[in-house]
């Protein structure tokens, strides 16, 4: 090691000296390729001759206006490839690389010394690679292999070789502090520098520490579906990003990041991981929420309930006499059954049970409901559902034809041109005489231009209308998914003894114009099934975290939007929070989306953001939870403390927090069961400095000291974590069991629970040993 470290830092140095070099080219380059640029935008016109007098002329404008945009992209494409060069080299200054793999190929007698960063590094001449990107086909080999025999894989066929030794570096400033020889899997001392740092307010990259299961994520190349099933703090969303990080790197060519989508928990969310792929040098994907996807699409109809309102619901309504009803119908609208029984209403649909919206013009009925849905039903039936509506469409349209001729004569229309401004008139003959011909030399002529002037005001009325046609706004929608819970036909099988008030709750909700958000999809999908699908067929990948939150209904609808998509879905069922949750126990469900043969699970069940004796008391909270596997990071034993009153909580909470900052801890999270008891918290605690209310519309993740909900606070993780109140009166029910884990779970550090009064039930089978316990 002695005899190592000089010669690496030798090494180190000359890299060093390297990136300076190129780094000094590349700011010359880019600043001349911005100049470029910009020179092309402001003389674009200078090099283009206008002339279309003849259709030579024209041929030849449109031949040099191609010529010089395509010029323009060139420099353009120039100089942002300069730009992420010199990126990519301005972040490797401080670290240049972090890992190296001494590796022999088969057929040959040399040892090749890889050296690995977060990208590639060739030298001054453009042939010896000095650095490999991490995505690298050889880099796989660091990640996967302790020393023997190793093996990757290249686009021309697999490499076979011995890996012979595999290093560590710890890099500052320009030293190389310290390296470490893993024969195994990344050292557990870098792990253990990286883990015990306190958190930021953004989620960072992993690729100096990436284990041999998040590689297997991260570089998984088959299959439609992957499911990541991963123990809370194992990882799943970093190596998520990672994977797409990879995927981006190795299909460069046909995969850019606006056609990958990020369905995330919230918007803080977003914000908590929107700079792990800037930090790799890669464009953000599409971040977005399955609730503003449903509100972008629906809320012109109506005010739709949001999953944290619902959820909020379920955690502070249990004595409401319409709780079980509520909760029933969470349940059965979340399932595949009614995904099933929806596709069979909207088949029945071909034979009976369309609605309408009768057509008006300025008052008058152009047709009625009724007409329109025995035109559906009488005409043409041997066609197919959509094409049944088309031909409808195109018959409404032709009534709308027979009006605009009608009404060019009546008496309003002749009104509206004399009311007419001079200004607008004047457009309007403009238009017409364009359009026409119009010269205004006759009487002919001006008798013409009144009833084409009459006609274009006509058609202008009807614009509207025939935009509302062509959208199928005659549909009643509405209408038609109210039908569904006016009687039990459509339900097959057993029928729930709460249907009855189920089917009131719903059509009470529909009528004053909103939805619940257990009914935001499934009116979605019917509308989608009876106007045709607005599929994506951009997207080629969509990443769904927190994928336990969603219902099998959910990702239903979501393989059908994204019909060209790969999927990737990361969640952790002992995290299963929402009512829906409790009809499926693990991810099984998802295989028959696209089948077994194109699914593919991985399992991450050792927990690394939380000390020893953290993982070790919230792991006994669980079922199963034996099989969470420990990273051996020492800390200090969950306190619990017992009081009386909110009094003494609240003045021993401010205390705590006071004790942790003096520890210089940058996040303190203090979690509460719902919204409800979060806002009560807050106001009792107004007097801790900074203290900040987190809300389910906050947008960017806060550092400091934090009062949140439990469910909003999933995905996160914080230096320290305080259970406001672990009490059996606030954790009583055994459904709150996995929301009450998923708190204790977000501490790195530190973690303290608070019960005022008797603790909650599921403290009672912690281990004396695995917490420390204490009176006030």
């Amino acid at each position: 090691m002695k005899t190592e470290l000089p010669r690496e830092q030798e090494r180190l140095e000359n890299v060093m000296e390297t990136i300076s070099e190129q780094i000094g080219k590349l700011k010359e380059e880019t600043d001349w390729r911005r100049q470029e640029v910009v020179g092309f935008r402001k003389h674009f016109w200078d090099d283009v001759k206008v002339n279309t007098d003849t259709f030579d002329d024209y041929l030849e404008t449109i031949i040099s206006l191609r010529q010089q945009a395509q010029n323009l992209s060139v420099s353009q494409s120039t100089h942002k490839q300069a730009s992420n060069k010199l990126s990519a080299l301005l972040r490797m200054q401080d670290v240049p690389y972090f890992g190296r793999i001494d590796f022999m190929e088969e057929g040959t007698s040399n040892t090749e010394r890889i050296y690995i960063g977060i990208s590639t590094l060739m030298d001054l001449s453009g042939e010896n690679f000095l650095i490999y990107d991490w995505r690298a086909p050889i880099s796989s080999v660091y990640y996967n292999y302790s020393s023997g025999p190793a093996e990757y894989t290249t686009p021309e066929g697999v490499i076979d070789g011995v890996l012979e030794e595999k290093w560590q570096y710890i890099i500052r400033g320009g030293v190389v502090e310290s390296m470490f020889e893993t024969s195994l899997t990344i050292g557990d001392e870098i792990l253990q520098q990286v883990l015990g740092k306190s958190t930021d307010k953004h989620l960072h990259s992993i690729v100096s520490t990436i284990q041999m299961e998040q590689n297997q994520i991260i570089r998984h190349d088959h299959g439609r579906l992957l499911i990541v099933q991963g123990a809370a703090g194992s990882g799943k969303t970093s190596a998520a990003l990672q994977r797409i990080a990879y995927l981006l790197y190795k299909y460069r060519d046909r995969l850019k990041a606006d056609q990958i989508i990020l369905f995330s928990p919230n918007s803080m969310f977003n914000s908590y991981v929107s700079n792990v792929l800037p930090e790799l040098g890669e464009e953000n994907m599409q971040q977005v929420t399955f609730q503003e996807y449903l509100v972008h699409r629906l809320s012109d109809e109506f005010q739709v309930e949001g999953p944290y309102e619902q959820l909020e619901y379920v955690l502070t309504a249990t004595d409401e006499p319409a709780y079980r009803t509520r909760s029933e119908s969470i349940r059965f609208k979340a399932s595949i059954r009614f995904f099933e029984i929806i596709k069979r209403y909207r088949q029945s649909l071909e034979l009976s049970g369309m609605l309408f919206k009768g057509i008006k013009f300025r008052g008058k009925q152009i047709v009625t409901a009724k007409q329109i849905t025995e035109r559906f039903y009488n005409c043409d039936t041997s066609l197919r559902f959509h094409n049944r509506l088309e031909k409808l469409t195109k018959w409404l349209n032709e009534l709308v034809d027979e009006v605009e001729k009608h009404e060019c004569t009546e008496a309003w229309v002749q009104e509206k041109i004399e009311l007419l401004s001079e200004d607008d008139y004047q457009k309007a003959y403009n238009h017409l005489r364009k359009k026409q011909g119009f010269k205004g030399a006759s009487s002919d002529d001006y008798e013409m231009e009144s009833e084409a002037l009459g006609q274009l005001i006509v058609r202008q009325k009807l614009k509207l209308l025939r935009k509302q046609i062509r959208e199928l706004r005659f549909l009643n929608i509405k209408g038609i998914y109210k039908q569904l819970f006016s009687d039990a036909t459509w339900m097959d099988g057993e029928i729930s003894e709460e249907w009855e008030d189920i089917c009131l709750s719903t059509l009470k909700m529909l009528d004053e114009g909103k939805l619940f958000y257990e009914d935001a999809t499934p009116f979605l999908l019917l509308k989608e099934l009876i106007q045709g699908f607005q599929t994506n067929n951009i997207i080629k990948h969509v990443l769904v975290d927190e994928a336990q939150d969603y219902s099998p209904f959910q990702f239903e609808f979501l393989k059908r939007l994204f019909p060209a998509a790969r999927m990737t879905v990361l969640g952790d069922f002992n995290q299963a929070i929402f009512a829906h949750a409790s009809e499926t126990v693990d991810f099984n469900t998802l295989t028959s989306l696209y089948g077994p043969n194109e699914t593919n699970t991985i399992n991450l069940t050792r927990s690394y953001r939380s000390t020893r004796p953290i993982v070790e008391f919230t792991r006994v909270l669980v079922p199963n939870g034996e099989r969470i596997t420990v990273f051996e990071r020492d800390g200090e034993k969950p306190v619990l403390t017992q009081l009386t009153d909110r009094k003494e909580l609240h003045r021993c909470i401010v205390s705590k927090v006071s004790d942790l900052q003096k520890q210089k801890l940058n996040t303190i999270a203090i979690i509460c069961k719902s919204a409800e008891e979060s806002v009560a918290a807050y106001d009792s605690l107004s007097n801790v400095q900074e203290i900040k209310l987190v809300k389910s519309g906050s947008i960017e993740y806060e550092q400091g000291v934090v009062v949140i909900p439990a469910y909003l606070a999933k995905g996160i993780e914080f230096d320290a974590v305080i259970i406001y109140d672990a009490s059996t009166e606030v954790y009583g029910d055994e459904s709150l069991r996995r929301l009450f884990y998923t708190a204790c779970t977000r501490a790195m550090h530190y973690l303290q629970l608070y019960s005022v009064g008797e603790m909650s039930p599921f403290l009672l089978n912690v281990a004396p040993k695995s917490i420390v316990r204490s009176l006030t």
